[in-house]
């Protein structure tokens, strides 16, 4: 192989990888702005969540605990389901 065709072959690799490190980029920017997004609103709910906990009665404290917990369980579903669904749009 000559020098000057392997001069190309590099530099044709090279701004193959830009490329596609720019569009990489571009998806993952996307997403990360929606993730951002939904994770501030579980944030906010779990302190509103956690106030509720501490002004109950001791003997029904677990109770709220549990029911705290799977709150954020089912949540955190649906947070999941809300992205995969945003990620299917966006390959699309």
């Amino acid at each position: 192989m000559q020098r000057k065709h392997l001069i190309a072959f590099t530099l044709a690799t090279v701004f193959m990888l830009l490329g596609f490190n720019m569009i990489n980029n571009y998806f993952n920017q996307k997403n990360r702005a929606a993730l951002m997004d939904a994770d501030v609103a579980v944030v906010k709910n779990k302190d509103e969540a956690n106030d509720s906990i501490s002004g109950q009665p001791l003997g029904e404290q677990p109770k709220a605990i549990i029911d705290d917990v799977t709150a954020d369980i089912e949540q955190a579903q649906n947070l999941e389901q809300q992205r995969l669904e945003q990620m299917q749009e966006s390959a699309e």
